[in-house]
C-alpha cells in the first residue's frame, strides 16, 4: 500500500511533467493584452485586417448563391459572424441583432453556418433558434472557415472597397464592432 507521501511525490511529479510540456504558460496565464499577429501589407490578399479578401461563393439557407463581392457592391459592409448555434453563439447573435443590426442598415451581416453541413440542415438550425431574420450562409464544406482562419465566434468586417477593416477576431462586445462599422466609409 502506498503512503499518502508517496502518493504527494508521485502527483507532484505528474504534475511537474505535465506543465513542462506547456512551454510559454506563463503567458497564457498573464497575457499582455499586445496584438502579436504578424504585420501584413495592406492591399494585398488575404484574410487578415489590412488585406483585400478573396471572394467567396457559398449558398444560403434558402439554396441562393452568395457571393462577398455581389454583397459589396449592394451595401456599405459585410460582416460575417462564425456560429455553431451553441448558447454563446446565441448570446453573441442575439446581442448583434438587437444592438449592432439596427444601427447599420446598410451593412450586411451574414451568420456563417459551418457546423450544420447542408443547407437543409443549416435552415432547420436557423429556424429552430429563431435567426430567420438574418441571412445564414452554409459552410457545408468548412471552406470559409479556414478561409478566415475562423472558429466559433469570430467576427470579420469587410469594407465596401473589399478591404478587411480593422476586424477580425473573436466576438467579445459590441464595442469594436460598432467602432468598427461607425468607421466604414
Amino acid at each position: 500500500m502506498f503512503s499518502v507521501r508517496l502518493m504527494m511525490k508521485i502527483a507532484l511529479l505528474g504534475v511537474s511533467l505535465g506543465l513542462s510540456g506547456c512551454d510559454g504558460i506563463t503567458d497564457d496565464l498573464l497575457p499582455s493584452g499586445d496584438d502579436i499577429r504578424q504585420t501584413v501589407e495592406a492591399g494585398t490578399s488575404g484574410t487578415q485586417v489590412g488585406q483585400i479578401p478573396p471572394d467567396f461563393s457559398v449558398l444560403d439557407t434558402l439554396g441562393n448563391s452568395r457571393g462577398l463581392y455581389d454583397e459589396l457592391t449592394r451595401s456599405t459592409g459585410v460582416v460575417l459572424y462564425f456560429t455553431m448555434w451553441c448558447p454563446i453563439c446565441e448570446t453573441h447573435m442575439s446581442h448583434m441583432r438587437a444592438e449592432v443590426m439596427p444601427q447599420f442598415p446598410a451593412v450586411q451581416f451574414f451568420l456563417v453556418d459551418f457546423v450544420s453541413g447542408s443547407v437543409a440542415a443549416s435552415r432547420a438550425a436557423q429556424v429552430s433558434n429563431k435567426y430567420e431574420d438574418i441571412d445564414t450562409l452554409v459552410d457545408s464544406n468548412q471552406a470559409l472557415l479556414s478561409l478566415y482562419q475562423a472558429s466559433m465566434g469570430t467576427t470579420v468586417v469587410i469594407d465596401s472597397a473589399g478591404n478587411i477593416v480593422r476586424m477580425n477576431e473573436d466576438y467579445k462586445d459590441s464595442v469594436k464592432l460598432v467602432e468598427t462599422l461607425q468607421a466604414l466609409p
